[in-house]
């Protein structure tokens, strides 16, 4: 076994050894099985032994990386225990493991995967217990949660804006390259803050995430963004989550059914702007994984959030602004220079043989980023040339190199006047619209060429 494999393996065994050893003294039981979940982020489903009982235990993991603008994994455990308290659908809370950190929480049984209801009938129900879930939330006291640490803005901006300035410390931390559209969608949100939303709400932030088992929602579930903000940011997330994960219904018939469950005015405006609003934050999230990789990084799922997420952002800038986006034309070629290389390491990736389920994701993740790599050796010197023709044309100058075009592009966003935001949406979306095309066929680009916002 290579070496490298080898050590990886003995850490995840000796992670593991350690959680066992901690469940078994909080609970006072045997550990019996410890599964690690086929997933980017550190998380087991275990069973535990007490007496004649079996406990059924989900362990969540930190996630690693400089990417959370809550790093501290108990904040998410005190707010799962706090909405349980309070009646919202909530796996149970074990305790807290320091080494490896940990959440311990009850395996609440069900499945997120609507294809498994029933019937049309059934995933609306579900959608609108969901709903029900959301709004019963939305109407808790505030008290505990900032007892626990949790900000409280006050104030129109504070409430509408708790999402960017929460992400924006580490977006500015980790920034090692210009982001011209991030900075662009930045300065936009800040001029356009619906004044009126002046009521927080704890918000789950990346929202529609929930369970479900014989057609009954059994928990909501990921909270590691929660907030407290305008609670009409969590029908935007849940909004964006409709495109890969649906919610089971159309999204508007969700959102009247929240307007009546939760004596809410109808505001679509406002939940573009935090449609708009989310997927920036999130686009800022990963900016710097992308841009500056760091070793251990589950790079493909962070190259896949990047391209996706940006996509977003123009959509929903254009969908606030009224602004079409038409789709750019761009001559696709199959092969670039290191064609015959790339073929070789397609090879080389796809003879290593793993049996161990867990390192097969890995391999697959090689997989899926020797395929992108591929496509960027076809594209990228056109896809390059054609950004800094586009962007010499707004600016009335040229480019020696893309770097270049970058940085003078962020120069420009920093001051820019309200006239030119139609040209720099246009400008950004044909940049992230011709990726889409390259990319959008390949295993990590595949979900941006899947973004649909549905309709309010």
């Amino acid at each position: 076994m290579n070496m490298a494999v080898q050590d990886t393996t003995n850490t995840d065994q000796q992670q593991e050894r350690k959680l066992c050893q901690f469940v078994e003294e909080l609970l006072e039981g045997r550990v019996t099985n410890i599964e690690r979940l086929p997933r980017w982020r550190p998380a087991w489903n275990v069973d535990l032994k007490r007496g004649d009982e079996i406990i059924k235990l989900h362990i969540r993991g930190e996630r690693g990386g400089d990417v959370s603008p809550f790093p501290d994994l108990r904040r998410e455990a005190d707010i799962l225990t706090l909405i349980r308290q309070q009646g919202i659908p909530a796996p149970r809370i074990y305790g807290f493991c320091e080494d490896p950190q940990a959440i311990v929480m009850q395996n609440v049984p069900g499945t997120r995967d609507l294809s498994q209801a029933k019937d049309n009938a059934e995933r609306l129900s579900l959608a609108k217990q969901y709903i029900d879930a959301m709004a019963a939330m939305h109407k808790l006291p505030l008290d505990a949660f900032v007892a626990r640490g949790i900000d409280l803005p006050h104030g129109a901006e504070a409430i509408s804006l708790a999402g960017l300035e929460a992400y924006y410390p580490l977006y500015e931390r980790n920034k090692t390259r210009p982001q011209p559209l991030l900075e662009f969608a930045l300065n936009w949100l800040r001029r356009n803050v619906p004044q009126h939303r002046i009521k927080p709400s704890l918000v789950q932030y990346d929202s529609g995430q929930y369970l479900f088992e014989n057609g009954k929602v059994s928990t909501l579930y990921d909270f590691e963004f929660a907030m407290i903000g305008d609670p009409l940011a969590d029908l935007a997330s849940a909004r964006m989550r409709d495109n890969y994960e649906p919610l089971g219904g159309p999204f508007s018939e969700l959102y009247r059914y929240y307007q009546e469950v939760s004596g809410e005015k109808p505001e679509p405006d406002v939940v573009r702007f935090h449609t708009a609003l989310f997927s920036t934050v999130s686009a800022m999230q990963f900016s710097a994984t992308v841009a500056t990789p760091q070793p251990g990084d589950p790079h493909d799922t962070y190259i896949e959030f990047d391209i996706a997420l940006r996509r977003v952002v123009v959509h929903a800038m254009a969908e606030a602004m009224g602004a079409e986006i038409a789709p750019p034309a761009i001559n696709i070629v199959e092969h670039g220079p290191n064609a015959e290389l790339l073929s070789m390491l397609t090879d080389a990736v796809n003879q290593v043989q793993i049996e161990d389920e867990f390192q097969q994701t890995k391999l697959n993740a090689v997989r899926k980023i020797v395929e992108y790599l591929g496509r960027a050796d076809a594209m990228i010197n056109q896809l390059q040339a054609v950004d800094m023709q586009e962007a010499g044309v707004l600016l009335g100058c040229s480019f020696a190199h893309h770097d270049e075009m970058e940085a003078a592009l962020e120069r420009f966003v920093a001051t820019a006047s309200t006239e030119h935001d139609l040209a720099l949406l246009a400008l950004f979306a044909s940049q992230i619209e011709r990726r889409v095309q390259v990319f959008g066929q390949t295993a990590i680009g595949r979900s941006a060429s899947h973004i649909d916002l549905p309709a309010l």
